[in-house]
């Protein structure tokens, strides 16, 4: 392994962005930061006490520092930007469109992201690191005046449109329509917390990078009714500790919150659900993942890139092998008695049709 740990410059387009991604790699910089020499720099916008990326590069030789990158939009051309130097990709969600090259490693944000990039990078070096929970997101074990507590922002039309007015006469409901900066204490007043972002991100044409306000929930002693799109089933297990939300029917969605508000218990103040994302902890796999990537930047030097990529079906193969299955069925047995079935049953409604 790498004897000496690189500086990392952080990469942001600016530092004033309220959300979830970049808030997660601000995060992270922080985490870094006990590990080797890390700071924060900005390439689209200057900003006062914040590095600039084009003086950065005027300074740095590349040869003993690392690019982190993040943002989604971006990265394809940050990456040929920076072609000459150590990068590493930090991905949150997926489906951005663009591949990357197997020189620059990935350290994957949640599963989810990690199988996507097993996929479609195979040859490239991956690792997983899970977004970190604030110290502030614990359970205080608080009187709770509200029984449900929604945020509007990424929630679905059926969350908001179908379950909140139904739940509103029946119980003590709240919804957050604008940026709250420490939402710990609302989730610390709250018995149950509604989360339901299968929607947004099918819109967005992007996964859920990693979802952590239900994970944050939990932590703060709430109750969590959730879809389980994503990187949410990363942690996330219906009936253990959590509850799937958007099941069969509005009534019986409604039927089972309103049966948690009215049983809810503190059932964290034995354990911290979120345990495995604090700081301390991710700090140490942190380290493990830099020390990979800083001995994967030393020995790249000696090789080149020679991996066959997986040999996989081209559209014309696919098409060749679906004509072929197709054939095979249509000259099966079943085929023929399905296509004679059908032909008597035309007949049939041709006899039985009324005539004019």
């Amino acid at each position: 392994m790498s004897a000496t740990m690189r500086k990392i410059y952080f990469l942001y387009p600016r530092m004033n962005l309220n959300v979830g991604g970049h808030l997660a790699q601000v995060k992270l910089l922080e985490a870094a930061k006990q590990v080797c020499p890390a700071e924060a720099v900005t390439y689209e916008t200057q900003e006062d006490g914040t590095l600039f990326l084009d003086s950065v590069l005027e300074q740095d030789n590349g040869k003993d520092s690392i690019y982190i990158i993040h943002w989604g939009p971006h990265v394809a051309d940050l990456v040929r930007r920076l072609s000459d130097r150590n990068v590493v990709y930090v991905s949150y969600t997926t489906g951005w469109g663009f591949t990357l090259p197997t020189e620059v490693p990935i350290i994957a944000g949640s599963k989810h992201t990690q199988a996507y990039w097993g996929r479609y990078s195979p040859n490239s070096l991956i690792h997983h690191l899970p977004c970190v929970i604030s110290d502030n997101f614990i359970n205080l074990h608080r009187e709770r005046d509200i029984d449900i507590l929604v945020q509007k922002r990424k929630s679905s039309h059926y969350l908001l449109e179908e379950l909140v007015p139904r739940l509103q006469g029946q119980a003590r409901v709240t919804v957050i329509d604008s940026w709250v900066d420490d939402l710990s204490e609302m989730f610390n007043r709250s018995k149950v917390y509604l989360y339901e972002s299968t929607e947004h991100w099918g819109q967005m044409g992007v996964s859920e990078g990693f979802g952590l306000p239900p994970l944050e929930a939990m932590a703060c002693g709430c109750t969590v009714f959730s879809s389980i799109n994503d990187a949410l089933s990363d942690y996330l297990d219906p009936g253990f500790n959590c509850q799937k939300l958007r099941v069969y029917s509005p009534e019986y969605d409604v039927e089972r919150i309103l049966s948690a508000v009215k049983d809810w218990q503190d059932v964290s103040q034995w354990n911290d659900p979120a345990q495995d994302y604090r700081r301390n902890r991710i700090s140490r796999r942190l380290e493990v993942i830099l020390s990979d990537i800083n001995d994967f930047f030393d020995r790249r030097r000696f090789y080149s890139s020679s991996i066959e990529s997986p040999r996989y079906l081209s559209n014309e193969a696919k098409i060749r092998s679906l004509e072929a299955r197709i054939s095979q069925m249509e000259n099966s047995r079943g085929w023929k008695l399905l296509e004679r079935f059908r032909a008597i049953y035309a007949r049939l409604l041709r006899i039985l049709k009324p005539s004019n």
